[in-house]
Formats: C-alpha cells, structure tokens, sequence
C-alpha cells in the first residue's frame, strides 16, 4: 500500500465531505497540508492576515453552506491562540466550525519549548471538543470525528490539535467517504397533535422562530405554516432572515434588538409556539418584559437542554423545527383571533410610517436611521448583510430587508465588535454570485481592517459600509445617560476607510449626507469590486441597551 503524509490524508477527509474552501493564516506547522491542497488543487484556500479573521470567514461560510466551515491555525502556539475569539463566537453562534490547530511536536511537549502552551486547556471551555492528535494513522478518523461532532445536533465548533510531526510522517493512503450526519426527526404525533390543540383554542397565537429554520432550509415550511394558521411570525435576534422581508405575517425580530410590534406580539400572547429557538438572552432578556408572564408555550427545539430553560414550557418538545412545522401543516387549523390579527395589521401599518419618516431625516450629520434606511431601499433582493456589534448595529438589526434565504449573519450571543468584515468575506466565498455588504461601525473596522486586502487578494468582491460616528456608540450612550456624561475612552479618531480601501487596490466612496448612501451601494454592487463606503452619522444619536446593567445618573 502507497504511503502518503499526515497532512495529505487529512487533506482527503476534507475533499471527500465536499469542503470546497478553507480559510487559514499560513504557519510552518502543517506545511504538509497545504502542500496537498497546492498539488491537488480542489479546494481553495483564503488566506487571511488574522487568525481571528479567518475563523470568523469561516464561520460565516459555515452559516452559508450548511457545512462545516474548516480554519487552519496553522502555526503552533500564538497562531491557535489567536484563534480563541472566533471559536468562542462560534460556540455562542452554534455554528459548526472545525479548527485544524497546529501543536508543537510531539517529542518537545512538557519541555516548556518555543511556543508551548496548553492549547487543549484553553479552547475546552470555549468549544464543543478541544483534543489532541496523538497518532499520525488516528488522523484522519479523527477530523472526520471533529467534522460529524461539529456538524451533529446544536452545532459548534470542535477544536483538533496537531503536533507538527504528524502532518510529515507517513501513514497508509487513505480512500475517505463522506461522514453521515444524523438528523433529527419531527416532534412525536402525540406533541403535534397537543400544539394544535393549543393552537386551536388561542385568541393570541404568535409563532416564534429561530435560526433552526436556517440550519435546516425551513423557510418555505415556515411561511407555509404561518399562512394556513393566519397568525404573525417574530424571529430571535439575528435571524430576520427566517421569512421574507414584507410578507403579510412576518414581524420581523423580537425583544431588546427587535421592533415594538414584535415585541408587544410576544409579550400580550396567549399562546406562543417556539420553533427552533432558545428564546435565549438576545431575544428575550429572560425577562418577562418580553415573554409574557401567562404566555402558554409549546417549545420546539433541536437541544432537548434548551427547552424550557428560561420559560416554563406547557409542551416541551426536542425536534427538527423544519420537520415540525410541515406536520403541524396536516393538523392545525385557523384560530379564532380576529381582534389580534386586525391589531397586528394596525400596528405593522404604524411601524412602515415610522420607518417611511426615518427615511426622510435631512439633518446633519446625517442620522444612522436616515443611512439604513437608504441601504434598506437600495439592497437587492439576493444580497447577504453581515451585521456587527455596536450601537449603530443594535439601531440596523431590524431596520433592514432581507428577502432571499440565507441573507443574514450577525455575532448573534457573543456580541463581537469586529465581526462583519470578516464574515463577508467568508459569505462571499461561500457565495460567489450574490452580492455582500457588511454594515459597521467606525470602531468595528479597525480590528480586521486590513482583510480589505484579503478579499482584493483572494478575489472577493465585498461592500463595507462605515457609518462613522467618531465613538464605541454604545459605551458612550452608558456613559452619558448613567454617568452624567463624563466620558473617558469613548470618543475615537479613525482615518479615512475609503482612502485605505483604494490603497489597498480596492474603491471608496465617501458620502457627505443624506441621499447618498443608497446611491452609494448600488454603484459599489455595479462595480463588482471591493468596495468601502464612509459617512459620518449623528455621535448624539445613540440608544442603549442594557438598562439593568446601571444605576441612573449621579446616584451612589
């Protein structure tokens, strides 16, 4: 039997599971490996300038195809461990990632030799396995372990540490087949058969869906079911992407990073039937200031511990949300809540007014709600936004239209700043042929600014809209309404984005006001080249959020 290295035979388990791109910082710990990527040449590599960066590439290719995203830590020591945010943002995000990490050899471990550190130790906490490779044969079953634990039950990212030895020395070739993955059912007869009935007798019905029917492709399933029932639809934060922006039963996202139809729908219901969500802190604040404290709830989703967990469930239930929904389809029928569905018209009717006034704000600077409403109007149908953290971002969350399947990947749980230049470009990959904008704020593109030079390099074309308001937006909004408005660290001077973007070889475009922001986008989209646009919003209009977090103003 021919004999192949470490690094080829795990380069075979990734070809063979349809892992078409990965993402790495190129190290001297796996050079075996990406030596067979380089002979072989069926799957590309994006090199990024960060660690960081490209585990959240990754991840966000990840979200795209529905597999899992693959990272190369490729050098022992500080090349894993810039690695930590991204697996700890995946973990938060239950997106399945599989971090090949390089480890010193094994003959210099417990040496405190050159770049020795408990790699295995750190990433335990943070991930759904951290484990060493202590056999260069036991390789490849290995990553096919990590790649059916990523990808099996609540996602995540599983963590593989490689001793630079085991990537050279020589193992039997290899001939891998495709992991199977198993999946998960409908909720049992008896458990449909009780949320119909639950259904059936509710005058406040509201369905609550979550990033389940994302993983599992159910959004026709979905819309299907909120059309037969007549009842609105609320989504947890970071997936208004669920349903079709527009469709007449769709709220949009609910609690703290939601609108007040939405949130008012799952605060007042009778009945709500949980799909595929957590009904987690992003979305509800485990507060029954936005899950009403009578609320009957049928809760639906893939993680059995998560049912329940923050709000008694009266019908508890662990189960596909897709697969669910469509047998609900054969079951349910129209409830009697007549009054609630006419509210919810009204109340729908008086949001889009409040957002048409949005949308003619003149001031400047210009306000942030007069920007997103621009990029509202100009994003088209197919584009993919990656959102990132900050006080901008927490206004964007629901103020955009995300129409095609798949158009929304946000830091979700974790709550990064520095997320979504990165992701776009891992969505771009994933992607090639619909457009991808990343919305941030001045302070979110300087951690991962130079992978402007990444998407150039690796031929990804990405929008980067900056909405500069010279500020961490959110602290000083903490800071001015809690501590009297004395601000230390707040306020931040960032260069000219733009200019960096055309010295990088890419476009830049700077909007000096209203009206220019969505011609912006659609110039950028026609120009198919990376492209970075910036403006400066309003640093006075700022909202917070954690409101428990603080005491008010001056008080001890």
């Amino acid at each position: 039997m021919t004999d192949i290295t470490g690094g080829e035979a795990a380069y075979r388990v990734l070809k063979a599971n349809g892992i078409d791109t990965v993402f790495g910082l190129l190290g001297g710990s796996m050079l075996e490996l990406y030596d067979a990527m380089y002979k072989d040449g069926a799957i590309a590599y994006v090199g990024a300038r960060d660690e960081r960066a490209a585990g959240h590439m990754a991840d966000a290719w990840a979200r795209m195809t529905g597999k899992p995203g693959v990272v190369l830590g490729a050098q022992a020591g500080p090349g894993a461990v810039n690695l930590v945010t991204a697996v700890a943002e995946a973990q938060l995000a239950y997106s399945p990632l599989v971090v090949i990490a390089g480890a010193i050899s094994r003959c210099d471990h417990a040496k405190d030799t050159f770049q020795e550190v408990d790699q295995v130790a750190l990433f335990a906490p943070i991930s759904k396995r951290s484990v060493m490779v202590s056999d260069a044969e036991r390789l490849p079953a290995m990553l096919e372990d990590a790649i059916r634990l990523a990808n099996s039950g609540r996602r995540g990212p599983v963590v593989l540490h490689v001793p630079r030895d085991l990537f050279a020395e020589m193992v039997p070739a290899n001939d891998p087949q495709p992991v199977n993955i198993a999946r998960p059912g409908p909720a049992a007869s008896d458990d449909v058969a009780a949320i119909a009935a639950l259904l059936a007798q509710a005058e406040r019905p509201v369905i609550f869906a979550g990033g389940g029917f994302k993983w599992g492709r159910g959004r026709e399933a979905l819309t299907a079911l909120a059309e037969r029932l007549e009842i609105p639809v609320v989504t947890s934060t970071g997936h208004a992407d669920v349903m079709r922006h527009g469709h007449p039963w769709f709220a949009g996202q609910a609690g703290p990073r939601g609108n007040r139809v939405a949130s008012r729908l799952t605060k007042e219901a009778d009945v709500m039937v949980v799909l595929g969500a957590r009904l987690g802190f992003n979305s509800t604040f485990h507060s029954n200031d936005y899950v009403g404290a009578e609320t009957r709830i049928a809760h639906v989703d893939i993680d059995g511990s998560a049912v329940g967990r923050y709000f008694p469930a009266e019908i508890a239930v662990q189960a596909d949300a897709r697969l669910t929904a469509e047998a609900l389809l054969d079951q349910t029928r129209k409830p009697q809540a007549g009054d609630w569905r006419a509210a919810f018209r009204a109340d729908m009717e008086s949001l889009a007014a409040e957002r048409a006034e949005e949308a003619q704000i003149a001031t400047l600077p210009m306000h942030p709600r007069r920007a997103l409403a621009e990029l509202r109007a100009a994003l088209p149908e197919d584009a993919i936004v990656t959102l990132d953290t900050g006080n901008t971002c927490l206004q964007a969350a629901d103020r955009l239209a995300h129409y095609a399947p798949l158009s929304l990947i946000t830091p979700l749980d974790f709550g990064l700043v520095g997320f979504g230049l990165a992701a776009a470009i891992g969505a771009k990959a994933a992607a090639p042929d619909r457009p991808v904008v990343a919305v941030m704020g001045d302070g979110a593109i300087g951690y991962t600014m130079i992978e402007i030079q990444t998407a150039i390099q690796h031929g990804l074309p990405i929008i980067v809209v900056v909405l500069d308001n010279e500020a961490w937006g959110a602290e000083k909004a903490y800071q001015q309404e809690f501590y009297g408005g004395r601000l230390l660290g707040a306020e931040i001077q960032s260069p000219r984005f733009d200019k960096f973007a055309e010295l990088c070889g890419g476009e830049g475009i700077w909007v000096d006001g209203p009206g220019e922001v969505g011609p912006a986008l659609t110039r950028a989209i026609e120009s198919n080249r990376t492209t970075v646009i910036q403006g400066k919003i309003d640093p006075k209009a700022l909202m917070t959020l954690r409101k428990d977090l603080f005491k008010a103003a001056d008080q001890d």
